[in-house]
């Protein structure tokens, strides 16, 4: 981790933060999930340096990028994506994403065909049924809780992940905690226009990369169903599904020996 560098790029007119792990290899995106940051991917990018330039950056309203007062609904995230990628002068990185990050990493890639060599997403908040009600209480009390938990300081907040998680290996841990004292508010704001979001299905039909559906089970916490991977299969055979078992919505933090491994061979591929 010693050649370990960080940077600013000015995207779409706001500062994005960057590490990135350096050296004349293929280049890897690497975009978080919602109250994440880029460091959260550390663990994954201590994995892969060896073979791979990964770039964790951190979103609009993490880390150290800047926070708008708006500006957050999956259309703004995927801009900062391509941005970033031009920013840098990179060309046809692979692209990973968890969650928010997966959700905006299959939009830039369905928009933008030749955007990546490949496409892994963890998890994306892929559902086929959606209760427009429950989902602006779900977003409301989950912005009332980071708003709380900015007041708690990091001891607190690694206890707090630690005890709900006890899978978790340590690393992960501090990286989580500074994400949640960092984290705008704002970043909810994609909460407030579901309606502005492309269907999954839409977004699958467009993949002209190939494209890793990573899932974990539902019963601990994943969001994408059996179902849904099947349906997602079935768009498009440029995407493939992995099932880890024994994995919730953080599946690499929950499995992360067959995470990595693969990953390792999805990249290898192309």
């Amino acid at each position: 981790m010693s050649e370990w560098f960080s940077g600013d790029v000015v995207v779409n007119g706001i500062k994005i933060h960057y590490h990135r792990t350096g050296g004349d290899k293929p280049p890897v995106v690497l975009a978080h999930g919602i109250t994440d940051n880029g460091l959260c991917w550390m663990r994954l990018a201590q994995a892969l340096e060896d073979a791979y330039d990964l770039i964790m950056f951190d979103a609009r309203g993490h880390g150290f990028s800047d926070a708008p007062g708006t500006g957050y609904a999956p259309e703004d995230h995927m801009a900062d994506i391509v941005g970033l990628v031009d920013a840098l002068g990179l060309e046809r990185p692979a692209l990973i994403g968890h969650s928010m990050g997966a959700a905006d990493v299959a939009l830039a890639v369905a928009t933008y065909p030749d955007l990546a060599r490949c496409a892994a997403l963890e998890d994306p908040p892929w559902r086929n049924a959606h209760d427009a009600e429950e989902h602006a209480a779900m977003i409301d009390a989950w912005r009332a809780s980071i708003i709380e938990r900015k007041s708690w300081t990091r001891e607190r907040l690694i206890a707090e992940v630690r005890a709900s998680n006890p899978t978790w290996a340590d690393a992960d841990l501090g990286p989580w905690a500074d994400a949640h004292l960092q984290v705008d508010p704002a970043v909810f704001g994609w909460g407030d226009a579901p309606s502005r979001r492309v269907p999954w299905q839409d977004l699958a039909r467009k993949f002209a990369c190939p494209v890793l559906l990573i899932t974990g089970d539902p019963d601990l916490g994943a969001i994408v169903s059996p179902e849904v991977a099947r349906e997602a299969a079935g768009l498009n055979p440029r995407l493939r599904v992995a099932h880890i078992p024994g994995a919730g919505h953080s599946i690499r933090r929950e499995q992360f020996e067959e995470y990595v491994k693969v990953v390792r061979e999805f990249l290898g591929a192309f």
